[in-house]
């Protein structure tokens, strides 16, 4: 189901898909942008859709500026998106009481501006454990330059009772920096990284890890203190799709946790898998470091053109929701390339659990 549609000769392409669903049971997507024609390194850019039939049709309700790579969720009655103002921008946080439609803007501290600085992150979950919401984020300031070393994994959290908008309310880890040495001298980075509570208790941070070798991808694990003040790293681990974006999140009824990655079939396998995204895998794990390709959910043959990739996605009842950045075919000739999506399209995956 096509969400929206921005064609390659815009030179705007669709980034950053997130997904939530509302208290009274619609959903909410948004999107950025990205490209030479977008605003992404001065303020981004955010839409903002809702379905009320369970994902057949969407309606554009709400834009806003200065919102780029982030993550809707919902807290007790109201929405809340949470990013950065642009790409490597400040760390910002908005509040919609009426869902979805209008917005706060984080003007100071006080009011959703939570940290000035040079942050990336994702639409990856924001996660409720021990009174707590938790998010994993990256510091881009690190004293490595370069795409990918740059990086410095943390994990911020707030308790559940606190003012989401009031900067002081917000707690960090310690950011952990790129290090040469890892993987052989063949680690390139990690970003967009997974807060996930174990089954037994305790906080985990799963990141994307770049990391260029045919036929192997990885992800990387860090603990994070039961305080929320201190991450320390936990090694490697195979992860199939883990040089791409992934979401993780933990279904008690199979006791198995879950995830939408861009899995390598040996028959796509390049020297460049970060760049191999035509495949979108339902994959799961009983333990966070053993995983295991359960189901392929969407898969095309040209891996030059299209890209089923960053899936945001919700559990709902016995399916899983998603939205996902396409990059596809069109009237137009197709997306310029697997990574420049030109489409934000949603996804049904029924009955998950019969895949497990």
């Amino acid at each position: 189901m096509i969400v929206n549609h921005s064609p390659a000769s815009s030179g705007r392409y669709i980034g950053s898909p997130s997904i939530c669903v509302l208290p009274d049971g619609s959903y909410l997507a948004s999107h950025d942008f990205f490209g030479k024609n977008s605003n992404e390194r001065v303020a981004g850019e955010v839409k903002i859709f809702k379905s009320r039939d369970k994902g057949l049709t969407w309606h554009p309700i709400a834009e806003m500026t200065g919102q780029y790579w982030s993550k809707l969720f919902v807290h007790g009655k109201n929405t809340y998106i949470l990013g950065t103002t642009k790409e490597y921008g400040d760390l910002v946080i908005r509040r919609s009481v009426d869902g979805g439609h209008h917005w706060t803007e984080p003007t100071d501290s006080l009011h959703g501006l939570l940290r000035r600085g040079r942050f990336h992150c994702a639409p990856t979950p924001v996660i409720e454990y021990k009174g707590r919401l938790w998010r994993a984020v990256e510091d881009a300031m690190g004293v490595v330059p370069g795409w990918g070393k740059m990086f410095e994994a943390f994990v911020m959290s707030i308790s559940t009772n606190a003012d989401l908008l009031d900067a002081a309310n917000w707690r960090y880890t310690n950011a952990l920096p790129y290090d040469s040495t890892y993987l052989e001298g063949k680690f390139g980075g990690w970003l967009e990284g997974n807060a996930v509570v174990l089954p037994d208790g305790g906080i985990r941070n799963l990141l994307r890890v770049h990391y260029q070798h045919k036929g192997e991808e990885k992800a990387a694990i860090t603990n994070i203190s039961p305080d929320g003040t201190t991450a320390t790293f936990d090694g490697f681990i195979d992860f199939p799709g883990g040089a791409k974006k992934f979401n993780i999140r933990y279904d008690a009824t199979t006791q198995l946790f879950w995830t939408l990655s861009n899995y390598v079939p040996a028959e796509y396998e390049s020297d460049n898998q970060e760049r191999v995204r035509n495949t979108l895998a339902l994959c799961s794990s009983p333990d966070l470091r053993q995983w295991k390709v359960n189901h392929i959910v969407l898969q095309r043959a040209n891996t030059a053109k299209h890209g089923f990739q960053y899936a945001d996605w919700q559990f709902d009842g016995k399916d899983i929701i998603a939205v996902v950045r396409t990059a596809y075919d069109d009237a137009e000739g197709g997306a310029d390339n697997q990574h420049n999506a030109n489409y934000l399209t949603f996804q049904r995956v029924a009955d998950f659990r019969q895949w497990k």
